[in-house]
């Protein structure tokens, strides 16, 4: 199975940093200004004339001023967020939901005892290993390749150890180790295939659900639409 030759993805530019965050700048004095202002109220009412009282509605006023802003503030982070949202990929990633994609992956998730990867050899290869591990970093499956050629692999994994056990479904990852004839490593890369079925941002990174796992989606090297299905007819019984 041929990886799809890589395809560049849109990029959002990340606005330029201003110098001084006028959010947290702003925050910053009005916390000031709420202090000095209760300082002074409190000074006001303990030294105030019995006989002629503060109107309470001037500091009334300044109160639902002092909030309004506090408000306003805080809509702009909000704002912030959806902007550092829109740039860290998920407006994309949205967009990819119910598409066929590539990927470069080391990562794939064993489901219903299959697990599928791609993976290219730069070069011609005298000998390849490949390895299955699971979450720990351990060995859970080994064997050679039987075909060396540099280009597109296709390895499908059936969820057995090396002791022919079932293992349990979540994310494993392959490990190619290829080998010209002098000993001399040759690169290779891995990648997964399938279809988009859901989107997250985790800690500000933004994810694609495929095939079940988890990936970057920012490693995507192609999209497509996927193929049509020819619904099936029954023939009419007489």
């Amino acid at each position: 199975m041929a990886v799809p030759s890589t395809t560049q993805t849109p990029t959002t530019p990340a606005p330029a940093a201003a110098s001084t965050d006028t959010t947290a700048l702003g925050r910053a004095r009005l916390a000031d200004n709420f202090s000095t202002f209760l300082s002074l109220l409190t000074t006001q009412l303990k030294n105030q004339d019995p006989l002629s009282p503060l109107d309470s509605n001037q500091f009334t006023q300044q109160l639902v001023q002092m909030t309004g802003v506090e408000q306003q503030l805080a809509s702009n982070d909000l704002l912030k967020q959806l902007v550092s949202n829109t740039g860290s990929g998920i407006q994309t990633a949205v967009s990819l939901i119910g598409k066929d994609v590539t990927a470069v992956s080391d990562d794939a998730q064993l489901s219903n005892g299959k697990a599928d990867w791609l993976y290219k050899l730069k070069l011609d290869a005298a000998d390849t290993k490949i390895e299955v591990l699971n979450a720990k970093g351990a060995i859970v499956h080994v064997e050679a390749a039987t075909d060396n050629k540099a280009g597109d692999h296709a390895f499908s994994w059936n969820g057995k150890d090396m002791n022919g056990n079932n293992l349990p479904d979540g994310p494993y990852t392959l490990r190619v180790t290829a080998k010209d004839s002098t000993g001399t490593a040759v690169t290779s890369t891995n990648y997964v295939q399938g279809r988009v079925t859901g989107v997250e941002q985790l800690d500000g990174v933004t994810y694609i659900t495929v095939n079940g796992g988890k990936i970057g989606w920012n490693t995507v090297t192609s999209v497509k639409e996927p193929a049509a299905t020819t619904p099936t007819t029954t023939p009419a019984t007489t």
